[in-house]
């Protein structure tokens, strides 16, 4: 779903008049009159997808506006809308909310957007005609501002295994920009707009029995409002225990799911063993297909398409993180749409919030030395970390700025072997091989604009920014997997993103949230009496080298033709030679499948109509009718909804 927020200012309504693609969008406007939200939605959820719900209030000169699957705290709304008080006291209602969204406001001329602490929902901003304008998508605000691309973007989306933030917030078009995780956007009545803080990072003080209670109660809570709002949902169960514990979720909340398991193409994989294990406990709102080795054989696909990319998934937020997992995603999509789902369950964001993370002992150090020594000991060890060198990491305080002008040095050495300690801010980040001169130096040099110009981290701990840069990466991989997916008629999303999860995972002692030998121990507890305790207890962990290695076989001829026609290569960003000479002779090193996974994403991406976004072309709904005083349910005639 697309949609634009304008400020209440006269440029924004002439932006409107003279745009004739604008023509196409329902309009909502501020209480001016002038246009407040534009966008190409059906009214309650029930068009294309089950991410299109919108649902408005309005009391007086005061609008809200809510997208996505949530559920809302009725008491702050009212209050926030009858009140006196300004745009920050939203800061409770965005607090209560259960699900994920988007939340736009209008208060006397003054506009508050907001997305997800994952970015799973994210706003993008940009400034056209002399105002700033914002919306859930960049490809939207580029086609609006014509934006060209920014090739110092999209040279970083080179960098494996991600794109470290701040260069994260910037796509891959000139002046579109992200909120930053944790802030809503002010949008003010002369068309600038500020960022403002909203959220910090909790605690980590909560008890382990605590905070389970508390992530289990978030975990049910996610899941039973998409059911609510859904219907009929699928999931993923790969077997691993962040998809097995959200099925055992939405079987416990009674949702009517189905779930789906890829069958390894590696018969000894243990994933396919345990998979059968959940499957086999469900109870009768659950039902459960396993989908043909094919679906896994589709896990890695590394070809780029036709010539002129119209076969393309959608790529209006830039090349995509999770791209080579298109074909499975795709026939898994419409699988599961035609047996009825309206929204999938995927577990992204396990990993981040209950696996360990570098920095966690960095933090643990300093919060609670005497648990953290065993710990950074046992790791030592079984990373092979050298005495002086874990002492020398864990002892380092030097702040984020240095951070990046370190990883600016780095950017074309060897890659990090597991006997090298790294308790930095960012990861140990690398170009591939065939990136040119040219692309290293853009690269290197947005690193360091943003260290002299002192950018912050996500938070002031090593720890919490690891943790939330980490999200948001998978928030935006769920985002551009839900965009992608949203022509087979259902929506894509991960609960463990969700602002509640976050929160509840993020308070738990670092002690108690670093594995000692147990394997995802918070996740582990909240699960407990909900998930049989014979898989809480699994110790292997299944790998899916097979799937890529028949994978990266089968896609490689397609790649070496791909070398001859290089847009990369076109605009001075990758060398076609050495990209074709890795391929026939591929290198004796762990990221050089990772390296071809981000090329081959961004070459898909140039060679697709999405480098040149337009406006969507979508007929408005028949126009609204005006809004009762008493709150009327959503609907395609009466899209607003009145507080009392």
């Amino acid at each position: 779903m697309d949609f634009l927020v304008l400020p209440d200012h006269p440029a924004a309504q002439d932006l409107v008049a003279r745009t004739p693609a604008l023509g196409a969008a329902t309009v909502i406007p501020h209480a001016s009159g002038r246009p407040w939200l534009l966008g190409w939605w059906d009214w309650g959820g029930d068009g294309e997808g089950a991410g299109d719900a919108v649902q408005v209030f309005v009391s007086g000169e005061r609008r809200l506006a809510v997208f996505g699957h949530v559920r809302l705290a009725a008491d702050r709304i009212q209050s926030a809308l009858d009140g006196t008080g300004s745009l920050t006291d939203l800061d409770g209602v965005a607090r209560s909310t259960v699900g994920c969204c988007h939340l736009v406001a209008s208060f006397e001329g003054r506009v508050r957007v907001q997305g997800a602490l994952s970015t799973a929902r994210q706003v993008f901003t940009v400034r056209v005609a002399g105002v700033t304008v914002a919306a859930g998508s960049p490809a939207t605000l580029a086609a609006l501002a014509e934006a060209s691309c920014d090739e110092a973007a999209l040279a970083a989306r080179l960098l494996t295994p991600y794109v470290p933030w701040p260069l994260s917030d910037r796509s891959v078009w000139r002046g579109v920009e992200a909120v930053t995780p944790g802030h809503w956007l002010e949008l003010a009545p002369d068309g600038t707009a500020r960022e403002r803080r909203w959220w910090q990072r909790p605690a980590p003080e909560t008890p382990l029995p605590q905070a389970a209670a508390a992530l289990r109660e978030a975990l049910r809570e996610a899941v039973r409002v998409r059911a609510e709002t859904a219907g009929t949902l699928s999931a993923d169960l790969s077997g691993g225990l962040d998809s097995t514990s959200l099925c055992f979720v939405a079987d416990d909340v009674g949702a009517n799911t189905r779930t789906y398991h890829a069958v390894p193409l590696d018969p000894r994989n243990p994933d396919h063993r345990w998979a059968q294990r959940a499957a086999a406990h469900f109870g009768e709102t659950v039902h459960h297909t396993e989908l043909a080795q094919d679906h896994s054989a589709r896990l890695f696909g590394l070809a780029v398409g036709d010539v002129d990319g119209t076969d393309e998934p959608d790529g209006g937020e830039g090349p995509l993180n999770w791209r080579w997992g298109g074909p499975h995603l795709r026939a898994l999509s419409h699988t599961a749409a035609e047996a009825g789902s309206r929204l999938h369950l995927m577990g992204l964001g396990g990993d981040e919030l209950f696996g360990p993370l570098p920095n966690g002992l960095w933090a643990m150090l300093r919060t609670e030395p005497r648990a953290a020594l065993p710990q950074i000991r046992r790791r030592q060890l079984l990373n092979r970390w050298s005495l002086p060198a874990t002492v020398r990491g864990l002892a380092d305080r030097s702040d984020f700025s240095t951070g990046l002008r370190t990883l600016a040095g780095r950017l074309t050495g060897p890659p990090p072997q597991r006997w090298e300690v790294g308790f930095g801010w960012t990861g140990e980040l690398r170009m591939p091989a065939w990136s040119t001169p040219e692309a290293v130096d853009l690269v290197r040099g947005a690193l360091l604009a943003e260290a002299r110009a002192g950018t912050p981290p996500l938070d002031g701990d090593r720890f919490g920014h690891q943790v939330l840069e980490y999200l948001a990466f998978e928030g935006t991989t769920i985002r551009q997997t839900a965009r992608a997916m949203a022509r087979y008629g259902i929506a894509w999303e991960a609960p463990f993103l969700d602002d509640r999860v976050i929160e509840a995972a993020l308070s738990v002692r670092l002690s108690e949230r670093m594995p000692s030998g147990r394997f995802k121990p918070l996740l582990a507890a909240a699960m407990r009496g909900i998930v049989p305790q014979e898989i809480l207890d699994r110790t292997d962990k299944g790998e899916f080298s097979a799937e890529l290695y028949e994978g990266l076989a089968r896609g490689k001829g397609a790649a070496v033709e791909m070398c001859a026609g290089l847009r990369l290569a076109a605009r001075g960003l990758a060398d076609a030679d050495a990209l074709r000479a890795a391929l026939l002779s591929p290198p004796d090193q762990g990221r050089y499948a990772a390296h071809l996974e981000n090329t081959v994403a961004v070459e898909a991406w140039l060679r697709s109509p999405h480098t040149r976004p337009a406006l969507p072309h979508t007929a408005p709904p028949p126009p609204p009718e005006a809004p009762a005083r008493a709150a009327q349910k959503t609907s395609p005639t009466s899209p607003l909804k009145e507080a009392s």
